[in-house]
């Protein structure tokens, strides 16, 4: 009995060690330009094959299958085979992973292969197959850029062209996009692909735009626009002719670059650099407008601070105003109409203050100054605006409230103000009548004495209200945080009002809590403020990311549900610094 399990186990194990299940390729080394072949094989009729997911590849065809069986000196053999023709998608090593089959209840999977990747590499082709006059076809990718040395926020534009002739184009795929590091980018759209015929290196050939960038460098020095990559399918003639004598086409791939491209940008000249000068590049108009001058005590203005023309319009910030301290200023809301084209920006900026008079009287709003390069002199401009007066023409005066104020509080503060009130009356009533003795009686007697302490305290704690400046800045400030948020909310899909409310929104909140004004607000001063008032410090850190990411996030491509865990993450931090803070 014994012999017949051992009998029975070394069969099991020559059964299990039959099954065979491997991954061959054709070659483990390719160019970016060739195909390579893989083949599942096993020597089991499996079940349910799994392919990998062929990360790094594109499947040109596949998958194929071959079963044979043949006997020979009876025994049987079975060859079960999956095959399929990839083509790389980028250079580098690449790992072609497991395949699974199932058989008799067991998973058998083949072994990981690694693939590497080299340049596109010069194939030999069979001479029938080579297209007849080789050496006229043209398909060159070239990327044609306005200007190589431009000043720092000048627009420069990079306009992709495919260049081809004795070829036929069939589709193309990005293998790399390119890159603009230290440059702010924005892509013009192209409605349709179309066909037109120029020159290139002095042929006469046909050609297509198929990508157009508008750039503004960012930095200046040497800056590298990294290349445009294509994969392109193309249809080439061949010396074989049909029954018809009509030339046969064989249908291929080619990898084509644009090249790199290195950017000389100069730096602006710092000789009569005005005082002040925030970046603006280009040529601009500038106003600063009033919705009123005259105003009646308890009525706002509206200061409206624009700067239009043509230049880096999203790049620079506008003059900040400045006020008597009799005129209370809130923080802008921004706006902006910018249109973006191969010229360059153009439109309207425009910061709008809300300004509310204290005192009756006359006040002065100084001239302001915007500078900005031309770059059609080569030199800095500067506009000033016309001086704003204020006429004021109700309320009270500056002195005078102030003597009111501490005058209001003298006699508030005297505790001899009820001395000569009695608190019980001595009155004899001639024609007595129930009502002395009512309710009501007693109510109307003690009224006054209620009322008047309340009175008292409501007009002295009005007056320290209306007197604590400070006070009723964080609180506008609050009401403005509440307001951009809600602001940011309503633009969910308008990516750039969004981050523009949401940064808002986030300053106006430091500036309720920790008292500070938008010139202050570095870095490092914030999160010694916020963690000085016990905030946790993973949520400080939160915060200011936050903050740095949202001018970043304005130009760089962001999807709804980004935008949408943006506006999550604020309120979660904002509602987390106002339980920490202390």
């Amino acid at each position: 009995m014994k012999r017949y399990l051992i009998l029975l186990l070394f069969t099991f194990q020559g059964l299990m060690a039959q099954v065979q299940f491997e991954a061959r390729v054709s070659k483990n080394t390719l160019g970016l330009n060739e195909r390579l072949r893989v083949d599942f094989i096993m020597n089991v009729d499996g079940d349910n094959f799994e392919q990998p997911a062929f990360d790094g590849f594109r499947v040109v065809a596949g998958p194929s299958q071959q079963i044979s069986q043949s006997w020979v000196n009876g025994r049987s053999s079975f060859q079960k085979i999956y095959s399929y023709i990839l083509q790389p998608d980028r250079k580098g090593t690449i790992n072609i992973k497991q395949a699974a089959i199932e058989f008799n209840g067991q998973v058998y999977k083949t072994s990981p292969i690694k693939i590497v990747v080299t340049n596109a590499v010069a194939q030999e082709r069979d001479p029938n197959d080579r297209p007849q006059g080789s050496g006229s076809e043209t398909l060159n990718l070239v990327a044609e850029i306005s200007k190589t040395n431009p000043y720092l926020n000048e627009p420069i534009t990079v306009v992709y062209k495919l260049y081809f002739n004795n070829i036929g184009v069939t589709g193309f795929k990005e293998l790399a996009k390119p890159k603009y590091n230290d440059f702010w980018n924005q892509n013009i759209d192209i409605k349709q692909l179309a066909i037109e015929e120029g020159t290139y290196q002095g042929q006469r050939c046909y050609y297509v735009i198929l990508k157009k960038t508008i750039l503004y460098p960012q930095k200046s020095g040497k800056l590298t626009i990294e290349p445009l990559s294509l994969d392109i399918g193309v249809q080439l003639p061949t010396n074989r002719r049909d029954m018809f004598g009509q030339m046969i086409l064989t249908d291929d791939n080619k990898i084509v670059s644009a090249g790199a491209k290195t950017i000389n940008v100069r730096p602006l000249p710092e000789s009569n650099k005005p005082e002040g000068f925030s970046g603006a590049v280009g040529k601009f108009n500038f106003t600063v407008t009033p919705s009123k001058t005259s105003l009646k005590n308890g009525e706002s203005l509206d200061l409206v601070v624009s700067a239009s023309g043509a230049g880096n319009m999203k790049l620079f910030t506008l003059p900040k105003p400045v006020v008597p301290n009799a005129l209370e200023m809130y923080d802008p809301v921004h706006d902006e109409k910018v249109t973006t084209s191969l010229a360059g920006m153009s439109g309207k900026i425009s910061d709008k203050y809300t300004i509310i008079p204290q005192y009756k009287g006359k006040y002065v709003i100084k001239p302001m100054q915007f500078s900005y390069f031309d770059l059609s002199t080569g030199s800095y401009k500067t506009i000033t605006s016309q001086e704003i007066t204020v006429d004021v023409l109700d309320g009270p005066m500056q002195t005078e409230a102030s003597n009111s104020a501490n005058a209001s509080k003298n006699v508030i503060t005297k505790t001899e103000q009820f001395k000569y009130i009695k608190p019980k009356t001595t009155l004899v009533s001639i024609a007595k009548k129930d009502f002395y003795s009512s309710d009501l009686y007693f109510i109307l007697i003690f009224l006054p004495f209620v009322i008047l302490p309340i009175i008292v305290l409501a007009k002295k704690k009005k007056e320290a209200i209306d007197g604590d400046v400070a006070g009723n800045r964080i609180k506008m400030n609050n009401k403005l945080a509440k307001k951009y948020l809600s602001e940011a909310k309503k633009q969910l899909n308008n990516k750039e009002p969004f981050y523009i409310a949401l940064e808002k929104a986030m300053h106006n909140f430091l500036k309720a809590k920790l008292h500070i004004e938008t010139s202050e607000m570095s870095k490092d001063n914030i999160r010694e403020l916020l963690l000085s008032r016990k905030a946790n410090p993973e949520t400080v850190q939160n915060f200011i990311i936050l903050t740095e990411n949202c001018e970043f996030a304005r130009y760089a491509p962001a999807s709804s549900a980004s935008i949408q865990q943006d506006y999550d993450k604020a309120v979660l931090i904002i509602s987390e610094l106002e339980k920490q803070m202390v």
